[in-house]
């Protein structure tokens, strides 16, 4: 029995494992980002608190992480796949279970084989069965769980990463709309003067009734574009409060958009590090390596199982003489495929070819991922000068509209100089105001292409 046990734990020892081992595909990388302004370390390496200095914001942020019912999903997943690896570890060793038999009714008969139990016999009986892990199947399975798991941890840090940056961005937008909530109601009392002074002069006959209502169509256009943003304003709140988890409320608000602290530079660091830290990337690069090991488990179903089987157990056809009987058997179990051989062929094209589709999908996941940086660096750079004109043009257009109405009062030119410079003014206002808030997320946008705050001593939490 020794010589037997120690045959097969050198079997075991010198077996391989069929199947492909992973390895990492080979990917190009640009040396740098393309739109990068500096080189330095990365923005990404900054935890989310330190980027997002809203207090406000941090408070929601910290709550969305507490309450976000995906990202619960996502944890709960995880635990999933705990579980699962759990089991499939389980496949290393020894099956054992027991039986027993006590019967009630019919006519005991006298044990067929000595020692050995029937259903009329009393008996109680321990089985074990333990699979031989020639080909590796049992340990591709394990490879296979545990790239599963930390694709699913990996899918978790996005759900956080994604979250984040969704609270961040809805809360830019919501304080966007109440600047621009605030001009509308600003343009609106405007207007409002305007029409009471056009009226004064219409009754002293200085201006036509054409003037008059020019500028009450001004007016009601600026009581429209103040409800339209109070509709938006209240949907936004909604939208945020369903990231924290929560029927809808009305949000707090902290700074105001043009109080916002963002760094004043934004390096993204070198291109080769995005392979190692956005979660999506490494999500699927897991995803690949289960996908491998698979391939080995399809191989080794095509060859015989070897078990290592055992029965041990006492049996009597009387209750009383039940421990004088005892009886066991050791032995080997062959199974292999007969008839269904083909299909298992199919069965490992069918994995092989689900391990090509993973390669694609980690392939084009990394040329996303390169395509969202260079895309938020071009827009960090642009809106910061975009910004810059606009105020400028901001500037200029509140001083012709403040002598366009000096010389309206005055009689020197008509309502057409007014109405065309408030016009003007209006939406120079509401423009640089969307700029201001496109400028901010595109840093959030920028730190999540990145795979921001996954740092060594950082937490997202």
């Amino acid at each position: 029995m020794r010589r037997l046990a120690l045959a097969v734990l050198s079997a075991l020892l010198i077996s391989c494992a069929m199947g492909p081992d992973y390895t990492r595909p080979g990917v190009s990388t640009p040396e740098s980002f393309r739109m990068a302004e500096k080189e330095g370390e990365s923005i990404a390496n900054l935890p989310w608190w330190k980027l997002l200095r809203d207090a406000e914001l941090q408070k929601l942020v910290r709550i969305a992480l507490n309450e976000n019912k995906d990202l619960k999903q996502a944890v709960a997943s995880v635990e999933e796949f705990q579980a699962r690896l759990f089991i499939a570890r389980t496949d290393f060793a020894p099956q054992a279970s027991a039986t027993g038999n006590a019967p009630s009714f019919g006519r005991l008969t006298i044990v067929n084989i000595p020692g050995f139990p029937t259903p009329s016999s009393y008996y109680v009986q321990g089985n074990l069965s333990w699979e031989l892990d020639f080909w590796g199947r049992v340990r591709r399975e394990n490879e296979a769980a545990r790239a599963d798991l930390f694709a699913r941890e990996e899918n978790r840090r996005a759900v956080v990463l994604q979250l984040v940056s969704s609270v961040a961005q809805a809360y830019f937008d919501l304080r966007q709309l109440d600047m621009q909530l605030d001009i509308a109601r600003r343009t609106l009392q405007s207007w409002e003067e305007s029409v009471k002074i056009a009226q004064a002069r219409l009754r002293q006959g200085l201006i036509p009734k054409l003037d008059l209502d020019q500028f009450e169509a001004e007016r009601a256009n600026a009581a429209a574009r103040t409800a339209e943003l109070e509709r938006q304003m209240v949907q936004k709140e909604n939208e945020l409060s369903v990231l924290l988890g929560r029927n809808p409320v009305q949000i707090p608000r902290g700074r105001l958009l043009t109080e916002q602290v963002m760094p004043p530079e934004v390096p993204a660091g070198l291109p080769s590090e995005l392979l190692q830290r956005r979660p999506d990337i490494l999500q699927v690069e897991q995803q690949l390596a289960a996908a491998t090991a698979r391939i080995g488990v399809a191989k080794a179903e095509r060859f015989p199982k070897i078990t290592l089987t055992g029965l041990l157990g006492v049996a009597s056809p009387q209750l009383s003489s039940l421990g004088s009987g005892d009886f066991g058997v050791a032995g080997l179990g062959l199974t292999g495929p007969l008839f269904n051989a083909q299909i298992l062929g199919f069965q490992q094209q069918a994995a092989e070819a689900q391990a090509r589709q993973a390669v694609a999908q980690y392939e084009q996941t990394i040329l996303v991922a390169f395509r969202e940086v260079e895309d938020a660096l071009v827009a960090v750079r642009k809106t910061r000068d975009q910004t810059l004109a606009q105020e400028e043009q901001v500037t200029a257009l509140r001083s012709a509209l403040h002598l366009a109405e000096l010389r309206y009062k005055g009689g020197i030119s008509n309502y057409l100089d007014v109405l065309t410079s408030k016009r003007s003014l209006f939406d120079a206002e509401l423009s640089l105001t969307a700029t201001r808030r496109l400028h901010l997320v595109s840093i959030v946008q920028l730190y999540k292409a990145l795979g921001g705050g996954w740092t060594s001593g950082t937490s997202m939490q």
